[in-house]
C-alpha cells in the first residue's frame, strides 16, 4: 500500500523535533497527530507563523505523547497485507523525523521502510505535469499529506507506476 505523508518539525541544524504528522493512504484513510512533547520555544519565526499557528487547540484529541504516536503510526502503516511504501514531497527530513519515533535507524521495525520515495523526483521524471493547486492551510501536516496524494495521482497519469514501482509500459 502506498502512503503519502508530511511532517512538521522544529530543527536547528543538529536536531529535528516532530511537531505533527499527517498520513493518507491510497484509499483515503487518514492519520493525524500532534506531539505534546515538542519545545515550541525552539521554533524559529517561520515555524511559529506557518506551522504552530495552524495546530488545533491543545484540547483536540490529535495531541498525543510520542510513544502513542509511534504505536499508532506503526499500526496505521502496517495494517495491510503488503509492506508500506512511503511517499513525500522533498521527504528527506520527513523520513528522518518518522524514523526517529523509534530512536536511531537500528530501532526502526523491520516491517517499516528504510526510505521514503520522492514525489518531487517522480514529478520531474513524469515531465513536470500540472500539479493541483496548493491548498488553503498548507503547512498543516494532514493538509499537505492529502496534497501529496493528489500530486502523486497527477504524476501517475503522466507516468504510471506498477505496484513494484517500475514504470508501467502499455
Amino acid at each position: 500500500m502506498r502512503f503519502f505523508y508530511d511532517t512538521e518539525f522544529i530543527e536547528d541544524g543538529q536536531t529535528i523535533e516532530l511537531v505533527s504528522i499527517g498520513i493518507v493512504d491510497e484509499d483515503g484513510h487518514e492519520y493525524y497527530a500532534v506531539s505534546n512533547e515538542f519545545d515550541a520555544s525552539r521554533a524559529n519565526a517561520w515555524v511559529r507563523a506557518h506551522v504552530l499557528s495552524k495546530l488545533p487547540a491543545k484540547t483536540h484529541p490529535a495531541w498525543k505523547p510520542l510513544d502513542r504516536i509511534r504505536t499508532e503510526v506503526y499500526d496505521f502503516l502496517t495494517s495491510g497485507e503488503t509492506k508500506p511504501e512511503l511517499w513525500a514531497w522533498v521527504g528527506a527530513y520527513d523520513h528522518v523525523v518518522l524514523a526517529q519515533l523509534w530512536g536511531d535507524m537500528s530501532g526502526l521495525p523491520k516491517s517499516m521502510p528504510r526510505y521514503t520515495r520522492e514525489l518531487k523526483q517522480y514529478w520531474q521524471m513524469a515531465g513536470k505535469p500540472r500539479l493541483p493547486k496548493i491548498p488553503d492551510g498548507n503547512h498543516d501536516a494532514l493538509v499537505d499529506a492529502r496534497h501529496n496524494l493528489r500530486k502523486f495521482r497527477a504524476c501517475h497519469e503522466a507516468l504510471p507506476l506498477g505496484r513494484d514501482g517500475a514504470v508501467s509500459r502499455s
